[in-house]
Parts: C-alpha cells; sequence; structure tokens
C-alpha cells in the first residue's frame, strides 16, 4: 500500500490544494485548517451554511495566506493576501462544535472582504502556536491536539473504498468530496480501513481511531458549491456504512509525532 495523494485546507471549508509532500505536525498536516472564518458571534462557518465557500481558495504564502474568489457579482476584489496576525492582535472567543478556544483575528481587511463576498458580517481568525485545542478524549490522548478541524488531526481514505462507493452510484464521485489529508491505494479490500489501528507511513505512525461522519457537504460540487442531489449520503446508507445513526466514509487519524510524508511513501498497517 501507498500514499498517492496529499491535501491540505487552510482555511476550514474553503478551496485545499494538493501537496507532493507534507510536513505533519501533532495538529495534522502543516498549515492544514489553521484559519477559519466565523460569525459575529464567534461560531464557526461552513460550507453547510455558506456553500459558496467552494468558490474561495486559500494557499499559504511566506507571510500569511492569499485567497482568491469566483464569486460572480461581487464588488470585492478577485485576490487578499493576509498576514499571519501578529501575537498582540486581538483574541477572539471562537467555538467549533461543542470545544471553545481562541483565534487570533486576521483584521478589518480580510473581514471587510470576506464579508463583502457573502452578503454577511464575518471575520478570519487564525490559530497561533501556543493555542491548545484538544482532540476528544474518549479518542485520543491528554496530549493530542488539533486545529480547526471538526475533531481530528488527519483523515485518510483510500482508492479502494471510493470505487466500491462509485460502482453504486449513477454518476461517480471524485475523491475530492470527501477532503481527505492522506489518500492510499493498495489496500486488501474496500473499506479495509475499517479495521486498522495503527499505520506507519516512512518513519512517522498514525493511530487509527475513528470512522469520519459524513454531512451535506459531500452532497455539493467541489467547484461550485451547488447542490447535486442526495449522494453519496444516500447510497452510504444503503451500503451499511454508517456509525451512530451517520454515513461515514474514511477514518480520522491522530499522529504520534512530528514527521514528513510524501506521494509515493510505502504505507504499513501496525
Amino acid at each position: 500500500m501507498k500514499v498517492v495523494s496529499l491535501h491540505r485546507y487552510p482555511v476550514k471549508s474553503m478551496g485545499g490544494e494538493a501537496m507532493t509532500r507534507a510536513t505533519v505536525t501533532p495538529r495534522g498536516l502543516e498549515g492544514d485548517r489553521r484559519w477559519m472564518m466565523v460569525r459575529e458571534d464567534g461560531r464557526f462557518l461552513t460550507r453547510r451554511e455558506l456553500p459558496a465557500m467552494a468558490l474561495v481558495s486559500a494557499q499559504p504564502t511566506e507571510h500569511g495566506l492569499r485567497l482568491r474568489h469566483r464569486l460572480p457579482g461581487v464588488d470585492a476584489a478577485s485576490e487578499l493576501d493576509v498576514p499571519v496576525p501578529h501575537v498582540e492582535a486581538p483574541v477572539l472567543p471562537v467555538r467549533v462544535w461543542g470545544d471553545e478556544v481562541t483565534g487570533h483575528d486576521a483584521g478589518p481587511a480580510a473581514a471587510a472582504w470576506l464579508s463583502a463576498l457573502f452578503g454577511r458580517a464575518v471575520r478570519l481568525v487564525h490559530m497561533a502556536e501556543e493555542t491548545v485545542r484538544p482532540v476528544h478524549p474518549d479518542y485520543g490522548a491528554a496530549d493530542d491536539r488539533v486545529s480547526f478541524a471538526d475533531g481530528f488531526p488527519l483523515l485518510i481514505t483510500t482508492v479502494e473504498s471510493i470505487a466500491a462507493l462509485n460502482a453504486r452510484l449513477d454518476a461517480p464521485l471524485d475523491m475530492a468530496r470527501f477532503r481527505p489529508n492522506i489518500v492510499l491505494e493498495g489496500a486488501e479490500a474496500a473499506f479495509a480501513e475499517d479495521g486498522w489501528r495503527r499505520l506507519r507511513i516512512g518513519g512517522l505512525t498514525l493511530r487509527v481511531v475513528k470512522p469520519c461522519t459524513r454531512c451535506v457537504i459531500t452532497t455539493q460540487d467541489v467547484e461550485s458549491g451547488e447542490s447535486t442531489g442526495p449522494e453519496p449520503l444516500r447510497t452510504l446508507k444503503a451500503m451499511g456504512r454508517v456509525w451512530q445513526k451517520m454515513p461515514v466514509f474514511g477514518q480520522n487519524a491522530i499522529p504520534d509525532g512530528p514527521g514528513a510524508i510524501a506521494v509515493g511513501d510505502a504505507v504499513e498497517v501496525l
């Protein structure tokens, strides 16, 4: 088995980027979901509420982040460079699901640009190195950490599993629907990942801790954000791909320490 693609999503729920190699930190791939858009009350925003977030991409730069949008009819520049907030920037209380955490405000220019895109008041925040957001204690150790991702540092999927799903669909879906970090090929069977508990990728070991429950974002076109119907959620349920009454695809994982991985790396089930 080997790594066939790597992906990170610098701003939660916005467009991501493919990588040929990545540094793995305790929070996941370096630069993955360290930024997040929030409502004025601090609650996180995603494509569940704002599907047009699919039309905004984010690329890390030397000093911060470059945002680009493809929204039609919006009176805003097509791109904006956002520096990492200074350590003395305002710290905002923010929420990701049930987690209360803090984010450094990215400033009025980013807030104004994003508010113009989405027609509502929003802010952009960044997770500083010193910010601690623990993984849920049911699945992680006391020192496990996560970024602004939904709950875990890494998401792993396999080529074999999406092939099995696509065989049941009228219109096959691209893996991008599932926003994985690490895509593997060569699993012994579709959904073999259900039985994995530990993996080794190069010199890095990962704990496979929980199936990834799936929401309406998987039913949206990755380029436009528009809904394409009930799939793949309907078929995942029909296939019995369910955990706690929710459809699942892929596995959440936690790295045992920092390291580096690359496309082509061999993967061993431990």
